[in-house]
This record gives structure tokens, C-alpha cells and sequence, in this order.
């Protein structure tokens, strides 16, 4: 009888602590699921919860581990989101960047050439006519040969066909290259129309309709009539 207490007690100690652990093992699974907060006792280095990554004053709400990078980031207090907002840094902008970050569709900390901007600017709807290049009217490459001379300060030929051939042929287009169209048939090799490449597919040029203005390339007027684009060696 003695000895059948013993194997008694043992059991019931033996039920007791497998209770405990499951306790203690549902608590921990049910921690696992919420976001996980704790201050590092280690000297601020980083600790790790359940596969969890934690930087110390950050929270992680994600039950995949963040990366190293991503932690730094959360816990660098000089880190500084970035905006990609067209009116960013807008306090520090002047009027022609914020008239043109909307037009061209791009930060006002992109339009750094003010040179540019101003040149613009002043023929902005200026009107178009064939063989003019005056502040009354002119034509598509009197234009570009105007803004290469006093932006760039680089002499481009007269014409549209005598840009193109000066030019050398890119496919990454960049600020200031120059862009060419066939405006006189669908399947015309010719240069009939150019324009300078500005950024975000834009381009300003001397338009038949409009003077003066900015289009973009991927315009369904504009892209069938697309030849290419070209940038002085």
C-alpha cells in the first residue's frame, strides 16, 4: 500500500509540471501573433523574440523577421523619410520648379537647372511658324538650336534633318538629348519635327499647334512618329 502512494504522488506531480509547460507554451504562441515591444537590457543591442528581429524603442508587427535594415531604420533617430511627393522641399523651391515639377510630373528637387527652366520659360507659347526664329514665332529646330546655344552653349545645325545627322544615337534617354519625328506620313524615314528631352518621357519643343509647350513621348499623336533621339559627342 506504502509504495502504491509513492507511484500516486509521482503521477501526480508528473500531470502537475506537463500542465505548467502547456501553459507556459500556449502563453508563448499566443504572444507570437501580437506586435512585440521590449527594451533591450544588453546595451542596445539588438535581440531576437520568437524569430522576430527587435531593435530596441521600435515594434515589429509583422510575424515574418525584419531584416537588419529595415530594423536600423525603425530605430535610427535621424533617419528621415524621403518624399517622392512633386512638392517636395517645396519651401525651398522657387516658382519655375513648382510650375514645371507639375508639368513634367517629377520632384521639384529633380529641376536643377534653372538655366533651363528660365529658357523655357521665356518662349513658353510662343507660336509656330516655318523659318522663323524670332520671339514672334519659330520652328521646331530654330527652337532646339536656340536653347542649345544659350543653355548649353553648343551650336546645333539649322535644321530638324541636320540635327538628327550631327547627333550621336542613344537609347537611354537623359536631360537635354535631342528627340526626332516623322510628322509627314506614318512610315517616312525623314526628321520633320524635333524637341529636347527633358526627364519622365517629356520633351519641349516647338509644336505646329500649340508654340512652345511640352508633350510626351508616349502621346499616341507623338509615338508612331517617334525616329529616335540623339546627343552631341
Amino acid at each position: 500500500m506504502k509504495k502504491s502512494y509513492i507511484i500516486f504522488f509521482i503521477g501526480l506531480s508528473i500531470v502537475f509540471t506537463s500542465c505548467r509547460s502547456f501553459r507556459q507554451l500556449s502563453s508563448k504562441d499566443n504572444n507570437s501573433s501580437i506586435a512585440v515591444k521590449k527594451r533591450s537590457r544588453t546595451g542596445g543591442k539588438t535581440e531576437f523574440l520568437d524569430n522576430i528581429e527587435v531593435t530596441p524603442g521600435s515594434v515589429v508587427t509583422s510575424k515574418q523577421k525584419s531584416t537588419s535594415a529595415s530594423t536600423r531604420n525603425l530605430g535610427s533617430e535621424n533617419s528621415k523619410p524621403q518624399s517622392t511627393d512633386p512638392l517636395f522641399n517645396v519651401q525651398n523651391a522657387s516658382y519655375l520648379q513648382l510650375k514645371y515639377s507639375v508639368i513634367i510630373g517629377v520632384p521639384v528637387d529633380k529641376l536643377n537647372n534653372m538655366n533651363l527652366l528660365d529658357e523655357i520659360n521665356k518662349w513658353w507659347g510662343t507660336k509656330y511658324c516655318m523659318g522663323g526664329s524670332t520671339e514672334n514665332c519659330l520652328d521646331c529646330s530654330a527652337f532646339t538650336q536656340i536653347l542649345y546655344r544659350d543653355v548649353y552653349h553648343n551650336n546645333l545645325p539649322r535644321t530638324a534633318q541636320e540635327q538628327f545627322n550631327a547627333s550621336r544615337k542613344v537609347e537611354d534617354l537623359q536631360e537635354s538629348d535631342l528627340v526626332f519625328f516623322h510628322t509627314s506620313g506614318k512610315h517616312g524615314k525623314s526628321i520633320t519635327h524635333v524637341g529636347v528631352y527633358l526627364q519622365n518621357n517629356k520633351f519641349v519643343h516647338a509644336a505646329t499647334s500649340g508654340g512652345v509647350m511640352i508633350s510626351d513621348l508616349n502621346d499616341k499623336y507623338w509615338q508612331p512618329k517617334f525616329r529616335g533621339a540623339g546627343r552631341l559627342n
